[in-house]
Protein backbone atom coordinates (compact mmCIF):
# COMPACT_ATOMS: atom_id res chain seq x y z
CA UNK A 1 0.00 0.00 0.00
CA UNK A 2 1.24 3.53 -0.68
CA UNK A 3 2.77 5.32 2.26
CA UNK A 4 0.82 8.28 3.63
CA UNK A 5 3.65 10.71 4.30
CA UNK A 6 3.49 13.00 7.29
CA UNK A 7 6.66 14.88 8.15
CA UNK A 8 5.88 15.14 11.87
CA UNK A 9 5.16 11.42 12.06
CA UNK A 10 8.45 10.60 10.35
CA UNK A 11 10.54 12.82 12.57
CA UNK A 12 8.82 11.71 15.76
CA UNK A 13 8.99 8.05 14.82
CA UNK A 14 12.66 8.26 13.93
CA UNK A 15 13.41 9.41 17.46
CA UNK A 16 11.93 6.30 19.01
CA UNK A 17 14.40 4.38 21.16
CA UNK A 18 15.93 1.37 19.44
CA UNK A 19 14.32 1.99 16.05
CA UNK A 20 17.61 2.42 14.23
CA UNK A 21 18.84 -0.91 15.51
CA UNK A 22 15.58 -2.61 14.62
CA UNK A 23 15.76 -1.37 11.01
CA UNK A 24 19.47 -2.07 10.62
CA UNK A 25 20.24 1.59 9.95
CA UNK A 26 23.83 2.59 9.36
CA UNK A 27 25.48 5.49 11.16
CA UNK A 28 25.52 8.86 9.44
CA UNK A 29 28.84 9.34 7.72
CA UNK A 30 29.46 5.62 7.15
CA UNK A 31 31.78 4.73 4.31
CA UNK A 32 29.94 4.60 0.95
CA UNK A 33 29.88 1.47 -1.14
CA UNK A 34 32.88 0.99 -3.39
CA UNK A 35 32.37 2.63 -6.74
CA UNK A 36 29.32 4.60 -5.67
CA UNK A 37 28.70 7.59 -7.89
CA UNK A 38 31.04 6.44 -10.65
CA UNK A 39 30.74 4.45 -13.84
CA UNK A 40 28.25 4.52 -16.73
CA UNK A 41 24.74 5.82 -16.27
CA UNK A 42 21.92 3.32 -16.07
CA UNK A 43 19.55 3.79 -18.99
CA UNK A 44 16.02 2.63 -19.75
CA UNK A 45 14.53 2.09 -23.19
CA UNK A 46 11.45 3.91 -24.46
CA UNK A 47 9.23 0.97 -25.48
CA UNK A 48 7.69 2.60 -28.54
CA UNK A 49 10.96 3.75 -30.14
CA UNK A 50 13.79 1.76 -28.60
CA UNK A 51 15.64 4.94 -27.65
CA UNK A 52 17.71 4.60 -24.46
CA UNK A 53 17.52 7.43 -21.89
CA UNK A 54 19.57 7.85 -18.70
CA UNK A 55 17.27 7.22 -15.76
CA UNK A 56 17.99 10.60 -14.12
CA UNK A 57 16.88 13.64 -16.09
CA UNK A 58 16.55 17.32 -15.24
CA UNK A 59 13.34 19.10 -14.30
CA UNK A 60 13.00 22.88 -14.58
CA UNK A 61 9.85 23.78 -12.67
CA UNK A 62 10.55 26.82 -10.43
CA UNK A 63 14.33 26.38 -10.49
CA UNK A 64 14.80 27.64 -14.07
CA UNK A 65 12.24 30.45 -13.84
CA UNK A 66 14.86 33.19 -13.43
CA UNK A 67 13.84 35.78 -16.01
CA UNK A 68 16.69 37.95 -17.31
CA UNK A 69 18.85 37.72 -14.19
CA UNK A 70 22.35 37.31 -15.66
CA UNK A 71 23.85 35.67 -12.57
CA UNK A 72 21.01 33.18 -12.28
CA UNK A 73 21.17 32.39 -16.01
CA UNK A 74 24.87 31.66 -15.68
CA UNK A 75 24.20 29.39 -12.70
CA UNK A 76 21.54 27.42 -14.58
CA UNK A 77 23.83 27.13 -17.59
CA UNK A 78 26.45 25.65 -15.25
CA UNK A 79 23.85 23.13 -14.03
CA UNK A 80 23.10 22.16 -17.62
CA UNK A 81 26.80 21.86 -18.40
CA UNK A 82 27.30 19.52 -15.44
CA UNK A 83 24.23 17.55 -16.54
CA UNK A 84 25.59 17.02 -20.03
CA UNK A 85 29.10 16.29 -18.77
CA UNK A 86 27.61 13.53 -16.64
CA UNK A 87 25.90 12.07 -19.71
CA UNK A 88 22.42 13.40 -18.98
CA UNK A 89 19.66 13.23 -21.57
CA UNK A 90 16.12 14.34 -20.72
CA UNK A 91 15.42 17.95 -19.80
CA UNK A 92 11.73 18.60 -19.13
CA UNK A 93 9.91 21.92 -19.16
CA UNK A 94 6.55 23.55 -19.90
CA UNK A 95 5.03 26.88 -20.97
CA UNK A 96 3.59 26.95 -17.44
CA UNK A 97 7.08 27.27 -15.94
CA UNK A 98 7.56 31.00 -16.48
CA UNK A 99 10.91 31.73 -18.16
CA UNK A 100 12.23 28.17 -17.77
CA UNK A 101 12.07 27.43 -21.49
CA UNK A 102 14.02 30.57 -22.29
CA UNK A 103 16.55 29.67 -19.60
CA UNK A 104 17.08 26.30 -21.26
CA UNK A 105 17.47 28.02 -24.60
CA UNK A 106 20.04 30.40 -23.14
CA UNK A 107 22.02 27.47 -21.76
CA UNK A 108 21.93 25.60 -25.06
CA UNK A 109 23.04 28.72 -26.91
CA UNK A 110 26.10 28.85 -24.65
CA UNK A 111 26.87 25.13 -24.57
CA UNK A 112 25.66 23.89 -27.92
CA UNK A 113 23.14 21.10 -28.37
CA UNK A 114 24.67 17.75 -27.37
CA UNK A 115 23.68 14.55 -29.11
CA UNK A 116 22.46 13.17 -25.78
CA UNK A 117 19.78 15.85 -25.29
CA UNK A 118 16.24 14.48 -25.08
CA UNK A 119 14.16 17.66 -25.21
CA UNK A 120 10.83 17.14 -23.44
CA UNK A 121 8.19 19.84 -23.16
CA UNK A 122 4.44 20.28 -22.97
CA UNK A 123 1.46 21.97 -24.54
CA UNK A 124 -0.56 23.90 -21.97
CA UNK A 125 -3.56 25.77 -23.31
CA UNK A 126 -7.27 25.16 -23.01
CA UNK A 127 -7.74 25.72 -26.72
CA UNK A 128 -6.42 22.87 -28.88
CA UNK A 129 -6.37 25.23 -31.86
CA UNK A 130 -3.70 27.27 -30.07
CA UNK A 131 -1.50 24.23 -29.54
CA UNK A 132 0.58 24.37 -32.74
CA UNK A 133 1.54 28.01 -32.19
CA UNK A 134 2.51 27.32 -28.59
CA UNK A 135 4.62 24.35 -29.65
CA UNK A 136 6.35 26.47 -32.28
CA UNK A 137 7.13 29.08 -29.63
CA UNK A 138 8.52 26.36 -27.37
CA UNK A 139 10.87 25.22 -30.15
CA UNK A 140 11.96 28.81 -30.67
CA UNK A 141 12.67 29.34 -26.98
CA UNK A 142 14.66 26.13 -26.73
CA UNK A 143 16.46 26.82 -29.99
CA UNK A 144 16.09 23.23 -31.15
CA UNK A 145 14.85 22.06 -34.55
CA UNK A 146 12.75 19.23 -33.12
CA UNK A 147 11.44 18.24 -29.71
CA UNK A 148 11.95 14.64 -28.66
CA UNK A 149 8.74 14.62 -26.62
CA UNK A 150 5.63 16.76 -26.40
CA UNK A 151 3.16 16.11 -23.60
CA UNK A 152 -0.29 17.43 -22.75
CA UNK A 153 0.29 19.25 -19.47
CA UNK A 154 -2.04 18.11 -16.67
CA UNK A 155 -4.53 16.82 -19.27
CA UNK A 156 -5.61 20.38 -20.21
CA UNK A 157 -7.57 20.01 -23.46
CA UNK A 158 -6.08 16.57 -23.86
CA UNK A 159 -8.41 15.14 -26.52
CA UNK A 160 -7.78 17.86 -29.08
CA UNK A 161 -4.10 18.22 -28.19
CA UNK A 162 -3.43 14.50 -28.52
CA UNK A 163 -4.94 14.59 -32.01
CA UNK A 164 -2.61 17.45 -32.90
CA UNK A 165 0.43 15.76 -31.38
CA UNK A 166 -0.33 12.46 -33.10
CA UNK A 167 -0.46 14.23 -36.46
CA UNK A 168 2.81 16.06 -35.75
CA UNK A 169 4.48 12.82 -34.75
CA UNK A 170 3.25 11.12 -37.94
CA UNK A 171 4.79 13.98 -39.93
CA UNK A 172 8.10 13.58 -38.07
CA UNK A 173 7.88 17.01 -36.44
CA UNK A 174 8.14 15.61 -32.90
CA UNK A 175 9.56 12.34 -31.68
CA UNK A 176 7.15 11.11 -29.01
CA UNK A 177 3.85 12.16 -27.44
CA UNK A 178 2.39 11.81 -23.98
CA UNK A 179 0.30 13.14 -21.11
CA UNK A 180 1.14 14.40 -17.63
CA UNK A 181 -0.38 14.67 -14.20
CA UNK A 182 1.02 15.41 -10.75
CA UNK A 183 0.20 15.35 -7.03
CA UNK A 184 -1.75 12.10 -7.50
CA UNK A 185 -4.55 13.81 -9.39
CA UNK A 186 -6.91 12.33 -12.01
CA UNK A 187 -5.34 8.88 -12.05
CA UNK A 188 -8.56 7.24 -13.25
CA UNK A 189 -8.64 9.53 -16.27
CA UNK A 190 -4.93 8.97 -16.89
CA UNK A 191 -5.49 5.20 -16.86
CA UNK A 192 -8.38 5.52 -19.31
CA UNK A 193 -6.20 7.51 -21.73
CA UNK A 194 -3.37 5.01 -21.39
CA UNK A 195 -5.78 2.22 -22.27
CA UNK A 196 -7.37 3.97 -25.24
CA UNK A 197 -4.80 6.23 -26.92
CA UNK A 198 -1.45 5.36 -28.54
CA UNK A 199 0.81 7.50 -26.35
CA UNK A 200 4.54 6.99 -25.84
CA UNK A 201 4.94 8.56 -22.39
CA UNK A 202 3.01 9.24 -19.22
CA UNK A 203 4.36 11.59 -16.56
CA UNK A 204 3.16 11.34 -12.96
CA UNK A 205 4.20 11.88 -9.36
CA UNK A 206 6.04 8.89 -7.94
CA UNK A 207 8.38 8.67 -4.96
CA UNK A 208 8.77 6.74 -1.72
CA UNK A 209 5.97 8.74 -0.11
CA UNK A 210 3.68 8.64 -3.16
CA UNK A 211 3.57 4.98 -4.14
CA UNK A 212 -0.05 4.73 -5.30
CA UNK A 213 1.04 4.46 -8.99
CA UNK A 214 2.54 1.06 -8.16
CA UNK A 215 -0.97 -0.36 -7.82
CA UNK A 216 -2.31 0.37 -11.30
CA UNK A 217 -0.60 3.00 -13.43
CA UNK A 218 2.90 1.52 -13.45
CA UNK A 219 1.71 -2.03 -14.23
CA UNK A 220 -0.57 -0.57 -16.92
CA UNK A 221 2.36 1.32 -18.45
CA UNK A 222 4.37 -1.89 -18.61
CA UNK A 223 1.44 -3.73 -20.17
CA UNK A 224 0.81 -1.03 -22.78
CA UNK A 225 4.46 -0.31 -23.58
CA UNK A 226 4.35 3.29 -22.30
CA UNK A 227 7.45 5.00 -20.89
CA UNK A 228 7.03 6.65 -17.48
CA UNK A 229 8.50 9.92 -16.20
CA UNK A 230 8.45 10.50 -12.43
CA UNK A 231 7.96 14.11 -11.36
CA UNK A 232 8.21 15.51 -7.82
CA UNK A 233 10.75 12.86 -6.74
CA UNK A 234 11.58 14.86 -3.61
CA UNK A 235 8.23 16.65 -3.18
CA UNK A 236 9.98 19.96 -3.78
CA UNK A 237 12.59 19.04 -1.17
CA UNK A 238 10.13 18.10 1.60
CA UNK A 239 11.24 14.47 1.62
CA UNK A 240 14.91 15.41 1.84
CA UNK A 241 14.20 17.86 4.66
CA UNK A 242 12.27 15.22 6.57
CA UNK A 243 15.00 12.56 6.46
CA UNK A 244 18.11 14.77 6.39
CA UNK A 245 19.12 14.13 10.00
CA UNK A 246 18.34 10.42 9.95
CA UNK A 247 20.96 7.71 9.29
CA UNK A 248 20.74 5.92 5.98
CA UNK A 249 19.28 2.40 6.10
CA UNK A 250 21.86 -0.38 5.82
CA UNK A 251 20.50 -1.34 2.39
CA UNK A 252 21.84 1.97 1.05
CA UNK A 253 25.38 0.57 1.06
CA UNK A 254 24.23 -2.44 -0.99
CA UNK A 255 22.86 -0.21 -3.76
CA UNK A 256 25.60 2.42 -3.79
CA UNK A 257 23.49 5.24 -2.34
CA UNK A 258 25.78 7.58 -0.42
CA UNK A 259 23.10 10.14 0.45
CA UNK A 260 19.36 10.34 1.05
CA UNK A 261 18.66 12.00 -2.33
CA UNK A 262 20.42 9.11 -4.07
CA UNK A 263 18.49 6.62 -1.92
CA UNK A 264 15.18 8.29 -2.81
CA UNK A 265 16.02 8.43 -6.51
CA UNK A 266 17.26 4.85 -6.74
CA UNK A 267 13.97 3.61 -5.35
CA UNK A 268 12.08 5.49 -8.05
CA UNK A 269 14.14 4.57 -11.09
CA UNK A 270 14.58 0.93 -10.10
CA UNK A 271 10.90 0.21 -10.64
CA UNK A 272 10.79 -1.94 -13.80
CA UNK A 273 8.12 0.25 -15.44
CA UNK A 274 9.79 3.58 -14.61
CA UNK A 275 11.89 5.18 -17.35
CA UNK A 276 13.27 8.43 -15.93
CA UNK A 277 12.97 10.69 -12.88
CA UNK A 278 13.32 14.46 -13.31
CA UNK A 279 14.57 16.15 -10.13
CA UNK A 280 14.92 19.92 -10.45
CA UNK A 281 17.85 21.83 -8.99
CA UNK A 282 19.59 25.18 -9.19
CA UNK A 283 22.92 23.89 -7.85
CA UNK A 284 25.73 22.05 -9.61
CA UNK A 285 26.64 20.02 -6.52
CA UNK A 286 23.06 18.82 -6.15
CA UNK A 287 22.94 17.99 -9.86
CA UNK A 288 26.03 15.83 -9.56
CA UNK A 289 24.64 14.15 -6.46
CA UNK A 290 21.42 13.37 -8.29
CA UNK A 291 23.20 12.04 -11.37
CA UNK A 292 25.24 9.68 -9.22
CA UNK A 293 21.98 7.89 -8.43
CA UNK A 294 22.03 6.61 -12.03
CA UNK A 295 25.34 4.82 -11.43
CA UNK A 296 26.25 1.65 -9.62
CA UNK A 297 23.90 -1.16 -8.61
CA UNK A 298 20.16 -0.70 -8.70
CA UNK A 299 17.87 -2.17 -6.04
CA UNK A 300 16.25 -5.49 -6.83
CA UNK A 301 12.72 -6.34 -5.71
CA UNK A 302 13.80 -7.51 -2.26
CA UNK A 303 15.93 -4.42 -1.69
CA UNK A 304 13.09 -2.17 -2.81
CA UNK A 305 10.89 -3.75 -0.14
CA UNK A 306 13.60 -3.08 2.44
CA UNK A 307 13.84 0.55 1.29
CA UNK A 308 10.10 1.08 1.54
CA UNK A 309 9.97 -0.60 4.96
CA UNK A 310 12.81 1.55 6.29
CA UNK A 311 11.24 4.73 4.94
CA UNK A 312 7.81 3.91 6.30
CA UNK A 313 9.24 3.27 9.75
CA UNK A 314 11.38 6.37 10.11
Amino acid sequence: MPHSFDRRTILTGAAATGLAATLGLSRAGAQPAAGAGSGPLTTKTVPSSGIAIPVIGLGTWITFNVGDNAEALAERTAVMQAFFEAGGGMIDSSPMYGSSQATIGHGLSQLGIPDTLFAADKVWTGSPSDGPAQIAETERLWGVPRLALMQVHNLVGWEGHLDTLAAMKAEGRIGHIGITTSHGRRHEEVAAIMESRPIDFVQLTYNLADREPEERLLPLAAERGIAVIANRPFRRGALIDAVANQPLPAVAAEIGAETWPQFLLKYIVSHPALTVAIPATRRVDHLRENMAAATGPMPDAAQRRQMAFAFDNL
